[in-house]
């Protein structure tokens, strides 16, 4: 399996120079390109792929006005370019939206290098146009005897270079199978609450990290705009955010590989992030909880190691059924944490959730539904129900 491995680096004066200009080019070509595919089709109706705009960069590079795009290297103009072409690829299989320009003041800034555009000599990164390797930070070992076999460079809003190095991983095989199962409800006031009643707490960086991030705006607003100051105060604003955002994914990897590793299937909820963010009151605490990175960590975690994600429609009404007996209560208001069924149990809110998540799961693998269940399912039954049924007398 191929698997990239990043890396924090600091260039010298000469490579970050260099490797600016690169950031630039790259930009450039590929709003050129852009511009280019979507003039010709709604002005002629014609379909301009790769290889076209390969030629046009060519064109490009002779003129008086462009000629500074011959001076980088011309391994991450064309890699530009391709990623362009898989962005129109995505857009027209209904994958993604149609592509973007890219902003120099909020674009990732990034170069991909292939093989023939770097040297790799026993640890040593060389790069094109460039005569000193990289002065890479090993924090941890490349996979032994692997070369890789692109490299991308990229530097963040906070000043901070990175190298990325795609590898294959032959350490990455599937865990051995086990009959742990576990159904996993996301929140606020705990950041997982798992259906064995475990609740992982919520550890809120954004929160804690709050006032050292306003002090950092305020002193951003006081700045002329343009000026050198303004820039430095914008620095100290973006490593605040770095901050965050490190130590909120470096919680998330470790969750997840624990949740991964310990559990042969693992069933979660389908939220619409994006839509639930659209609450004012609610949009700081779920970008800062990470629901979204969650679940795409998890999912890719469980294809490498061998395990299986069952996701569950949204709809289904995980906090207002009984895990007891199955009845479904009329409301169940946010401030209702604990409550009692009909039945005589009681539950906790978050854990009788999780519990009914696992279930839904479970009967959508038995049962060969859909992983979303049927809004009006003949017989008025869910799918999610079919198993417990089955099991009645």
């Amino acid at each position: 399996m191929r698997r990239a491995f990043k890396f924090r680096f600091y260039p010298t004066e000469a490579q970050a120079a260099e490797l600016s200009r690169t950031f630039g080019c790259v930009r450039k070509v590929y709003n050129l390109a852009l511009q280019a595919r979507s003039e010709a089709w709604t002005q002629r109706r014609e379909r301009v792929g790769y290889e076209a705009t390969s030629a046009l960069l060519t064109a490009w590079k002779r003129t008086e006005e462009l000629a500074f795009l011959a001076e980088v290297s011309a391994v991450p103009l064309q890699q530009a370019l391709r990623h362009l072409q898989t962005g129109f690829t995505n857009f027209f299989a209904k994958r993604a939206r149609f592509p973007r320009y890219k902003s120099r003041k909020k674009s990732r800034a990034s170069a991909e290098y292939t093989r023939s555009a770097f040297r790799w000599r026993d640890g040593v990164l060389t790069l094109a146009k460039m005569a000193e390797p990289l002065d890479i930070r090993w924090s941890r070992p490349l996979p032994e005897g692997e070369t890789p076999s692109t490299v991308t460079v990229s530097r963040d809003a906070a000043g901070r270079w990175f190298v990325s190095l795609l590898c294959e991983d032959p350490s990455v095989t599937p865990l051995p199978v086990t009959d742990a199962v576990v159904g996993i409800d996301v929140g606020l006031d705990h950041l997982l609450v798992l259906s064995t009643g475990e609740k992982i707490g919520n550890p809120r960086h954004e929160r804690h990290d709050r006032e050292r991030l306003i002090k950092a705006q305020r002193a951003l607003c006081r700045k002329q705009k343009g000026s050198n100051n303004r820039d430095k105060a914008r620095v100290k604003v973006a490593r605040v955010h770095a901050r965050i955002v490190d130590r909120r994914t470096d919680n998330l990897h470790k969750i997840t590989t624990r949740l991964v590793r310990d559990n042969q299937t693992l069933v979660i909820e389908d939220l619409a992030v994006s839509n639930m963010v659209g609450n004012h009151r609610l949009a700081r605490a779920i970008n800062d909880a990470g629901w979204r990175q969650f679940r795409q960590q998890l999912e890719y975690k469980a294809r490498w190691y061998g395990r299986d994600v069952v996701v569950v429609d949204r709809w289904f009404p995980s906090s207002k059924l009984c895990s007891a007996c199955g009845t479904l209560a009329t409301a169940m208001p946010l401030h209702v944490r604990t409550w009692t069924c009909g039945c005589g149990a009681t539950h906790d809110r978050d854990v009788n959730a999780a519990r009914n998540i696992l279930a839904a799961g479970l009967a959508v693998s038995v049962c060969g539904a859909g992983v979303r269940p049927q809004r009006k399912p003949p017989g008025g039954l869910s799918a999610t129900k079919q198993k417990t049924l089955r099991r009645e007398p």
